[in-house]
């Protein structure tokens, strides 16, 4: 009898699982400007002396890249079976980088060329050059190249299209080597845009999704949420958004994508939370109810979404723009039944929800507060509490694929 209370004991109260023996949760935040990792509820800190941001994952958790934000912003690698960082090239400068879906090599956009590290000792190191007139890029599912956008030029009649193309991992800056992929038509009427970026392939790999960005004062109040097949053979036009990478997430399972739609660079009104079944074959659906806004969202399960919500203000007009108190909703996209799950104090928003696992995660903050924590509770109904204290933004979690 003792050893099935303590059996049970153990299940019950086994920190940040879930009840089918997941592995304890594993990610990376920022503390202090330094780099941390958690593994279920264990921290430890793994840089000094450094202004960290972006950090991602490898291929199999071994690694993690960073940006250190000094005078420069540097690239930095940090291994975990070392325990130490380093920089794979030392002059490495870049705001835009990716690892392999299919091991431990980087890729990273610098000024416009394209590079991959090489391998040494095991880890990512040095550099091979790939691509020039890179815009934005996104890894081939295979690891095997790249989709890379080039932005569009400006000529006497106006802006040009945006050209895609494909890019082999061995291109060494050869052209003869860069294959078309497509040719995105703009114009002022119905797709203005002159970059793509923020690639996302869908689950089974037969859609790319990416968003249309027009020129900087435009892109700063309306932008395209696109989609193109994996052939190029099929493009659409998803709907209008504003320039947010997490604001778009394709279903776990389905070649369905959840978006927050809605133009103007102010959060007070006309944002909704929106499921748009790809190819785009019937109207699509709307969830958010009137007078009220969605500003983040992420998948729960493939018929259930989570969002943060706060009630509209279409009264402001002028002054400082008003602060929108989120907290977390959680639809059933079949029965359209919405559910309040977290319910922060006044002066407190909920926002940027995360689904890993069975769990969800949230960021917490207070009014005009930069630092915040970061909640979690297990499934859509259990019990909450603090995991990070003291955290500058979202953790990054580790998905072992």
């Amino acid at each position: 009898m003792r050893f099935w209370v303590l059996f049970l004991f153990m299940i019950i109260f086994s920190p940040l699982t879930s009840v089918s023996a997941e592995a304890p949760i594993k990610a990376v935040f920022i503390r202090d400007q330094q780099l941390w990792l958690v593994e279920g509820e264990q921290e430890s800190q793994l840089t000094k002396g450094r202004n960290v941001s972006s950090p991602k994952w490898s291929y199999d958790g071994r690694f993690i890249a960073y940006l250190d934000r000094d005078d420069q912003t540097y690239l930095f690698v940090y291994d975990t079976k070392e325990k130490m960082s380093y920089q794979p090239y030392e002059t490495i400068q870049t705001r835009d980088f990716q690892w392999s879906p299919v091991s431990n090599q980087l890729a990273y956009n610098a000024g416009g060329v394209l590079n991959v590290t090489r391998t040494k000792n095991s880890r990512p190191e040095g550099f091979q050059n790939v691509s020039l007139g890179t815009g934005d890029f996104v890894w081939l599912p295979d690891g095997k190249g790249f989709i890379i956008s080039s932005q569009a030029s400006l000529r006497p009649t106006g802006w040009g299209p945006i050209h895609l193309y494909k890019v082999p991992i061995d291109a060494n800056l050869d052209g003869s080597k860069v294959k078309p992929f497509y040719t995105i038509e703009t114009n002022e009427t119905d797709l203005f845009a002159i970059n793509a970026a923020y690639f996302k392939w869908s689950p089974d790999y037969n859609w790319l999704s990416f968003i249309a960005i027009p020129t900087a004062s435009w892109s700063a109040d309306s932008n395209t949420l696109c989609v193109l097949s994996k052939e190029a053979a099929k493009f659409q036009a998803v709907g209008k958004m504003l320039n947010n990478a997490d604001w778009f997430k394709w279903s776990p399972s389905e070649t369905k994508l959840a978006y927050i739609s809605g133009e103007g660079r102010f959060y007070v009104e006309d944002k909704k939370a929106t499921i748009a079944d790809i190819p785009i074959s019937h109207q699509q659906r709307e969830y958010t109810p009137n007078g009220f806004v969605d500003l983040g969202i992420d998948w729960f399960s493939k018929d259930e979404i989570i969002v943060a919500r706060a009630k509209e203000n279409k009264q402001w007009d002028e002054g400082p723009v008003p602060i929108m108190y989120t907290s977390l909703y959680a639809i059933d996209l079949k029965t359209n039944k919405q559910t309040q799950i977290t319910f922060p104090k006044k002066g407190e928003m909920d926002r940027s929800p995360q689904v890993i696992g069975s769990n969800i995660t949230w960021y917490r903050n207070t009014t005009n507060q930069d630092i915040g924590d970061v909640w979690i509770q297990h499934g859509l109904m259990g019990k909450s509490k603090i995991w990070l204290e003291n955290v500058a933004g979202d953790p990054v979690f580790f998905h072992k694929k």
